[in-house]
């Protein structure tokens, strides 16, 4: 079945990149609906789509825009936490160029979803099955989906800083595994990063309260890190939130090797480019079992949040 929200759930806080307020407002979608943008800010405008060929290329973030040019970033830690709750249908408002930032994880949007309450529409999910390998490289960096019964999300990263390093990880999405598992991680950065994004007019509302923080092999955010390996597990959260705008679940194996934003949106491109390398799938019973969120409660969540 596909799903959507009991009642809207309100978020208010910072545009990272803006620092300026903005409140965010995601309501309940009929079926088939799929999730979408609405700039109420800009009164008469169209809405915006969450899919894969409205990706603007955005060097820091998700960003997605209309015909007419209205746009709205850093679009992924919301949508990794509707993938992961098994929202299919969403209509969300935002009356701003930005979605609030929060403590940088997706662990405040899922909280707050499954206060509200999640409700079961009574139609078939459509997912979007791998059928063969396609892959995509920018570098060192590559990206790539494989068939699978199920989303799986195979992940890893290398970074000179000391105190991240190499981390690798590999979870199989079913049974609520993205609200256990990897909801609570939340962006990172090095200090220098922020020093350099400040200098140019960004991440005026980053703080160490709502990204992890390394400097010299130090994390200077308070309270250190959720998960040992925390970078990497945000990185399979943001590379959850970039496959759900394949337009619903994936059910095949992703993979990325220093992976971004902007690599796992040309992947989406180059699937949907082959259509011998997909097909969609009315999910039975049995199917739909295995998707990220489905059966997922409030229990699922990690104790901190």
């Amino acid at each position: 079945m596909q799903n959507t929200l009991i009642s809207a759930a309100v978020f208010d806080g910072l545009g990272l990149h803006s620092g300026k307020p903005v409140q965010m407002i995601v309501r309940p979608a009929k079926p088939g609906f799929g999730i979408w943008f609405r700039r109420s800010d800009l009164p008469g405008s169209d809405l915006i789509p969450a899919r894969w060929d409205a990706v603007v290329p955005s060097r820091l973030c998700t960003l997605v825009a209309n015909g007419a040019g209205d746009s709205v970033s850093t679009i992924e830690h919301v949508m990794a936490a509707l993938a992961g709750c098994a929202i299919h249908n969403a209509l969300i408002d935002i009356d701003g160029p930005e979605v609030p930032i929060l403590d940088g994880s997706s662990a405040p949007f899922v909280e707050r979803f499954l206060q509200v309450g999640i409700a079961p529409q009574s139609v078939p999910v459509r997912a979007i099955r791998v059928l063969k390998t396609v892959e995509v490289r920018e570098g060192a960096a590559m990206a790539r989906l494989e068939p699978s019964d199920n989303l799986e999300i195979d992940f890893r990263i290398e970074f000179a800083e000391a105190a991240i390093g190499r981390q690798e990880k590999h979870l199989s999405m079913a049974n609520g595994a993205f609200v256990r598992e990897l909801c609570d991680s939340r962006t990172f950065c090095l200090q220098s990063d922020v020093d350099a994004m400040r200098a140019n007019g960004l991440a005026l509302g980053g703080t160490l309260e709502n990204a992890v923080v390394f400097e010299d092999g130090e994390v200077l955010s308070p309270g250190g890190l959720r998960h040992e390996d925390e970078p990497v597990r945000h990185k399979m959260l943001d590379a959850m939130g970039d496959l759900y705008l394949a337009g619903g679940p994936i059910l095949g194996r992703y993979t990325g090797l220093r992976a971004g934003h902007a690599l796992t949106n040309r992947l989406l491109h180059a699937l949907f480019a082959d259509p011998s390398a997909w097909m969609l799938v009315d999910c039975t019973s049995q199917t739909g079992r295995k998707l990220p969120g489905m059966g997922v409660h409030r229990g699922d969540l990690p104790l901190a949040c």
